[in-house]
């Protein structure tokens, strides 16, 4: 692997434990690490050179929860304007027409938004399995990310509780639990690493309380700790969710989590919208973490998630994107935007300041994932790495505060350069592993046959 060395970089955020900032500093990288920062450094005399002139560095941004498949379902009319379980219902319809190339190239779609927007590492809950479709999707989205470069942490994601039983999806894209857990096990013996510096780490994931079974989502639980992987799922993102648990369950759905052993450091929760100063409290007490995704919160009107108190009682928490059908976006510097403002409504004008956002998106992830080498800037870490222009006329006048000048100005922009493992996977604002004008045509002609298959 060649050596790369990025020189006289306008501005890095560190994101060390002392969130230092630098000025017209060197980063050198090798063998896909960080191996020196600082000022007029020496590379190997072969090492490609970027130029860091007016670039802000960051972390790599980390993705913990998104639906690849989605990004052929966006901007539909029929769904702009309803809540998530009407929304379901009417995709459910169209996610049954699933097909291999479906997954690959929507998944071609939402790493190549993640990766211009600056994420490096992403998870994907993939949870619809029609029974008539082949059960591989998920190696579908392993490989086409290995051909991307991109760190992933897959989700094997499941639905058990079919419309018969009383859950919301159709029968048809449910599975029983022995099939769930057979998929599980090939896919952590074929894939699964759980070695530092991993490209690959297999996540298993129920979809949801009101989707899956009791007995499948305890069996899952304990089979992950057998395995020593981690566990996601969706709780608490709507009061439509809040109230099936309690009426069908009675409880609340962190209590049904609890009650099926579904807490502790290796569980994370996407959304945890609703729930109460009490849980709150046990969360943080328990380890959990939580996928904050403000915008797709925003946009199904399902409300916004007590961060700040979340990050007070000590609950691990990461920014997420969400299915693009529920965003109609994967880019993830939008969602730290979002972030950054709907946070002081309600609570105060200090309760999310940008340097919080920046943590969340980037060790904070990295947290959630179990995977301490990525995060931050420092000698020794992931050369995971976003870099964005300056120079440009929404940051003119911005330079008190280089750091954040991305997230108050303007509107999110493509990256500069995004470099995962020491490959540089965008370079001056285009993908360098994706054709990305052959992947649009291809996404707008399977989307509109999803839809014509669907009668919708």
């Amino acid at each position: 692997m060649k050596a790369l060395k990025i020189e006289k970089i306008h501005t890095l955020v560190t994101v060390d434990d002392d969130y230092r900032i630098l000025h017209d500093v060197d980063v050198v990288i090798e063998d896909g690490k960080i191996t020196a920062i600082g000022e007029n450094l020496t590379a190997p005399a072969d090492a490609r050179v970027l130029d860091g002139r007016w670039c802000v560095a960051y972390p790599g941004f980390v993705n913990t929860h998104h639906h690849f498949y989605q990004t052929l379902t966006r901007n539909i009319p029929a769904v702009q304007n309803v809540k998530l379980f009407d929304w379901l219902l009417w995709l459910y319809e169209v996610w049954r027409g699933l097909n291999p190339e479906a997954v690959k190239v929507s998944t071609q779609v939402a790493l190549g938004e993640l990766l211009l927007s600056g994420c490096t590492t992403t998870s994907d809950h993939f949870y619809v399995f029609p029974r008539s479709a082949p059960e591989e999707f998920l190696d579908i989205e392993i490989d086409t990310a290995r051909e991307t470069g991109v760190r992933f942490h897959p989700t094997r994601g499941s639905m058990s509780l079919g419309r018969s039983d009383g859950g919301l999806p159709p029968d048809d894209v449910t599975q029983s639990g022995e099939m769930i857990l057979k998929s599980c096990e090939r896919l952590i013996a074929k894939y699964h690493d759980p070695d530092p510096f991993a490209m690959t780490r297999i996540v298993l994931a129920p979809c949801s309380p009101f989707s899956v079974t009791k007995e499948s989502l305890a069996e899952t639980a304990a089979f992950a700790r057998e395995k020593k992987v981690f566990l996601h799922t969706h709780l608490a993102e709507t009061n439509d969710e809040d109230d099936f648990c309690r009426q069908k369950l009675g409880m609340s759905p962190l209590e049904f989590m609890e009650s099926v052993g579904w807490v502790g450091p290796d569980v994370w929760f996407a959304h945890g919208i609703w729930l109460t100063p009490e849980e709150i409290q046990r969360m943080g007490e328990m380890k959990c973490g939580v996928a904050h995704c403000p915008c797709s919160n925003l946009r199904l009107g399902s409300g916004i998630c007590h961060v700040p108190a979340l990050l007070d009682a000590g609950v691990r928490v990461g920014v997420g994107v969400d299915g693009s059908a529920s965003n109609d976006s994967s880019n993830l510097l939008k969602e730290m935007q979002t972030a950054l403002l709907v946070h002081r409504v309600g609570t105060d004008v200090t309760a999310m300041p940008p340097r919080t956002v920046v943590r969340m998106a980037t060790r904070g992830g990295a947290e959630i994932l179990g995977q301490p080498e990525i995060g931050q800037i420092a000698p020794g870490m992931a050369a995971d790495l976003a870099l964005f222009r300056l120079d440009r006329i929404e940051y003119a006048g911005a330079m008190a505060d280089p750091a954040h000048a991305v997230l108050f100005c303007g509107s999110a922009p493509r990256a500069e350069y995004t470099i995962v493992a020491g490959q540089v996977l965008v370079e001056k604002g285009e993908l360098t592993g994706i054709d990305e004008q052959a992947v649009v045509r291809q996404a707008n002609t399977l989307a509109a046959e999803l839809l014509r298959k669907a009668n919708r």
